[in-house]
C-alpha cells in the first residue's frame, strides 16, 4: 500500500508530502495504481522546481518508495495550485483504488 501524508500549515496551505511503500496492485511494471502516484508526485516536484523559485526539501528511497518533499518558505501562487492538483489528482486515484492507496492529512 502507498501511504500518503499531505502536509499543510495552519492557513490550510499545502506545503509538502510523503509517499511511501508500494501500491502492490498489479506485478513490477504493471502497476498502473504505482505508476500513477509515482508520475503525480514528481510531476509536481519537477513543475515546482523548473517554473516557481520556491525553495524546497526533497528525500528519496526508489527501493523502499519512500519520497518526501517539503517546500520551506513563502509558496508562490505557482506552487499553491501545483500543491492542489497533486492533492486532487491523488484523491482520484484513491477514489477507485482504496486499497492500494491511503491519504492522512497532517498540520505542521
Amino acid at each position: 500500500m502507498i501511504n500518503v501524508t499531505i502536509y499543510k500549515d495552519s492557513s490550510d496551505q499545502f506545503v509538502g508530502f510523503e509517499f511511501d511503500g508500494h501500491a502492490e496492485a498489479d506485478e513490477y511494471g504493471r502497476d498502473v495504481v504505482c505508476a500513477a502516484a509515482s508520475v503525480l508526485s514528481i510531476n509536481t516536484i519537477n513543475s515546482i522546481e523548473e517554473f516557481t523559485d520556491d525553495a524546497f526539501e526533497c528525500n528519496s528511497d526508489e527501493e523502499s518508495g519512500y519520497l518526501m518533499f517539503r517546500l520551506t518558505e513563502e509558496l508562490s501562487n505557482e506552487s499553491k495550485i501545483l500543491m492542489k492538483s497533486l492533492v486532487r489528482g491523488v484523491k482520484d486515484i484513491q477514489k477507485d483504488n482504496e486499497k492500494y492507496i491511503k491519504i492522512v492529512f497532517k498540520e505542521v
